[in-house]
């Protein structure tokens, strides 16, 4: 069946069959009825759908990095502290002596 003849028959079909223009009883008073119901949207209310995502996607961002602190922690123990380097570092030129620099 071609694409021509498939529209021909959906259109001859949808002609004997025309839409109904009766409406269910008070169907508008039921919709106006809905939407005067509704409770206008405060600002707190618009705020607070991002503000919890947001705390919960910054929950599990801190609780990764605490995994992996923790995690790397393990194997920074085998050579000398960051803190021995850094001294190490700073007082550097403080341990030279005087002649040595000239």
């Amino acid at each position: 069946m071609n694409d021509d003849e498939l529209r021909a028959r959906l259109i001859a079909a949808a002609r004997r069959h025309p839409p109904s223009d009766r409406v269910p009883y008070a169907f508008e008073k039921r919709i106006m009825r809905h939407i005067s119901s509704a409770a206008p949207p405060t600002l707190w209310a618009l705020w607070a759908g991002p503000l919890w995502r947001a705390a919960l996607s910054c929950i599990a961002i801190t609780l990764l990095c605490g995994v992996w602190s923790l995690a790397s922690h393990r194997h920074a123990d085998a050579g000398a502290g960051f803190s021995q380097e850094f001294e190490a570092a700073v007082f550097a030129p403080v341990n030279q002596h005087v002649e040595d620099a000239w």
